[in-house]
């Protein structure tokens, strides 16, 4: 489930600047899950790294032959995250990291992802702030989007009530280098000639900080009390 363009975050840091905090926080969240959605992230790391504790089986569709994977029962689907092609209530978690500030109207594919999950299922977001890598802040800033650290928990809330944040605000990447200060722009959708001349104005190395949050929200239960 993704939309185009949409970038993850691997488990650790790298030269090129991408830090992976938020992958590894939402692997937490989804430990004990069966059924996992993970919207945006093709390669399935989540339940790569949670087969030994519970498998992540996600719906039908093209299977992926990787072979990190082999061991996972998980399928590929590609979809429209804001016309999610499942039945209510068919996952009992559901993670969309860095993909929905991709989307014209996050809100729609919040409110999809409500719909899939079943009651007390969990849903985990995360998003870069408007206020990320403010040591570049002379040469890009991030371009102003739908679902991001400072909008996002109250996007959510609004669908799910309740939600709990965690931010993240450190200096997280280091680019020794200014080829490495352009590939970090390259990654941000900067244009490469743009971000060789952006990269020129920038002293090396350089530690930049990073910004953003992971929201985590729970389905209302829908079962009846006696």
């Amino acid at each position: 489930l993704a939309a185009p363009g949409s970038t993850t975050a691997p488990a650790r840091p790298s030269r090129r600047g991408r830090p992976g905090g938020a992958v590894p926080e939402a692997r937490r969240t989804l430990r004990g899950r069966r059924n996992v959605a993970s919207a945006g992230y093709w390669r399935g790391d989540h339940a790569v790294r949670l087969r030994r504790r519970s498998p992540a089986v996600p719906p039908g569709g093209e299977a992926d032959p990787a072979p990190c994977c082999a061991p996972i029962r998980r399928r590929l689907v590609h979809a429209d995250a804001t016309a999610l092609p499942f039945l209510a209530e068919r996952f009992d978690a559901v993670v969309a990291v860095n993909v929905l500030d991709h989307l014209a109207d996050p809100a729609v594919a919040v409110g999809e992802a409500h719909r899939v999950l079943t009651s007390e299922g969990s849903f985990v977001a995360a998003s870069a702030s408007r206020h990320d890598s403010p040591e570049l802040a002379h040469v890009w800033r991030p371009a102003p989007v739908g679902f991001d650290a400072e909008d996002a928990p109250g996007l959510v809330a609004s669908v799910f009530g309740q939600v709990r944040v965690e931010r993240w605000d450190a200096p997280l990447v280091r680019l020794p280098d200014r080829d490495a200060v352009r590939d970090y722009l390259i990654a941000r959708f900067v244009p490469p000639e743009v971000a060789v001349a952006a990269a020129e104005q920038v002293i090396t190395p350089a530690t930049i900080t990073k910004r953003g949050a992971l929201i985590h929200a729970r389905k209302a239960s829908t079962r009846l009390t006696s």
